[in-house]
């Protein structure tokens, strides 16, 4: 009986402790779950269509003035590519690598458009890493105005979580060029980085907690907690969160066809890559690029900003830069930029987000997927080799 009696005092002091648990962390802990259940390889489709929907997220309004591309019917799209010596036909690989939606716009004017998995031209598609492109241009535009003085400023300057730390010296300009040095692995810290910022600590300072590998410039490791840093740096300078600013200086002067949301983690913007957004307005961001920051006259980002973004010519930039698996591509301000000599550049996010650009032939081309073998061998050269097969095609 006397043990009877303590296995419920037991059980009581465990509901208890369930109860003062759940009250204190459930919701953090109901966010943990439904991110990971969004993930799973058979809800990957419907989570980057519907993410305003599954997660927290701050609306980014977009302004009066819609900018229209013209529209023609659907013109056919090259036969296929090859990549190291293998053909790969066109429509079969769109349906290996799960494609969702696919946009082609030559000299504004929409030659092939089109939706899977049930999306449209009014879906609102997940970014992922593409996102840190946007980051990039609101960082540029911070510059312009001298909320941020210079992208050679130490990050510690404007994140006092970084003062004293390893970390307070290093220039924002090598957290742009993912240089940073900071002893972080991409692979193997960001799911502990990710648990603890949902958790409820701030995501600046888990990152003061790691030290330094190597001295900025040193190396390029693709390190998505420098867009976080980015992203803080441009906050605490301007006083404004990360929506508001793309908000006033960018969605709202460019034309944008649709509201944006930016996913939120631990009630912040998710730097690293929370945007979602219609293919077409994706495309109207490639635009201003493709037009070296210019929108139809008004000059929103610098000609000098959107030069130094491509500009790969440090070692660590170059494609191939220390024979990591993750530069195979060459990589500027938060761009990515493929070898050749057609001045070519995109964005990309994981499960197979992409905007290319290739200025020499007037071509924007954005492609979303939910592909869970985005990691393959190869995956990200032979996509290349595939928009520069369907840009070639376009008359």
């Amino acid at each position: 009986m006397k043990n009877l009696r303590w296995l419920w005092v037991t059980v009581g002091i465990i509901v208890v402790l369930a109860g003062a648990l759940w009250f204190c962390f459930g919701e953090k802990l109901r966010t943990i779950y439904i991110s990971l259940d969004s993930f799973k390889d058979e809800n990957l489709a419907h989570t980057f269509q519907h993410t305003p929907e599954i997660q927290p997220t701050k609306k980014i309004a977009r302004g009066e003035g819609e900018f229209r591309f013209l529209k023609e019917d659907n013109v056919w799209l090259a036969d296929g590519f090859y990549y190291e010596g293998e053909f790969y036909p066109t429509a079969e690989f769109m349906e290996d690598t799960e494609t969702s939606a696919m946009l082609v716009i030559k000299d504004d004017v929409i030659r092939y458009e089109k939706y899977f998995f049930g999306g449209d031209e009014n879906t609102l598609f997940a970014s992922n890493s593409m996102g840190k492109s946007f980051v990039s241009a609101l960082m540029g535009i911070a510059v312009s105005e001298g909320a941020v003085g210079s992208v050679e400023d130490p990050i510690g300057k404007y994140i006092p979580e970084f003062m004293g730390t390893e970390l307070e010296n290093i220039p924002i300009r090598a957290c742009l060029q993912m240089a940073s040095g900071i002893d972080f692995d991409e692979d193997t810290d960001m799911s502990g980085f990710s648990m603890k910022t949902l958790l409820g600590t701030p995501a600046m300072k888990v990152i003061s907690k790691y030290g330094v590998q190597e001295e900025p410039y040193t190396y390029r490791r693709y390190l998505s907690i420098n867009t976080e840093i980015l992203g803080q740096v441009i906050k605490n300078a301007t006083g404004c969160s990360l929506a508001e600013y793309m908000e006033e200086k960018l969605w709202k002067r460019i034309g944008a066809a649709h509201d944006a949301y930016w996913t939120l983690s631990n009630g912040t913007e998710l730097a690293m890559g929370g945007l979602s957004v219609s293919l077409r307005d994706y495309a109207r961001f490639a635009r201003l690029y493709l037009n070296r920051g210019s929108w139809n006259g008004e000059q929103i980002l610098p000609e000098e900003w959107v030069r130094d973004s491509m500009d790969i010519s440090a070692d660590f930039s170059k494609p191939g830069a220390n024979y990591d698996a993750y530069n195979a591509i060459g990589y500027g301000y938060q761009w990515w930029i493929p070898e050749g000599d057609e001045a070519e550049f995109m964005a990309i996010g994981v499960y197979g987000q992409w905007i290319y650009v290739n200025p020499h032939r007037g071509v924007i081309i954005v492609k979303t997927s939910a592909d869970p073998d985005f990691m393959d061998k190869g995956y990200e050269l032979k996509h290349v080799e595939f928009f520069r097969a369907v840009a070639a095609g376009i008359s």
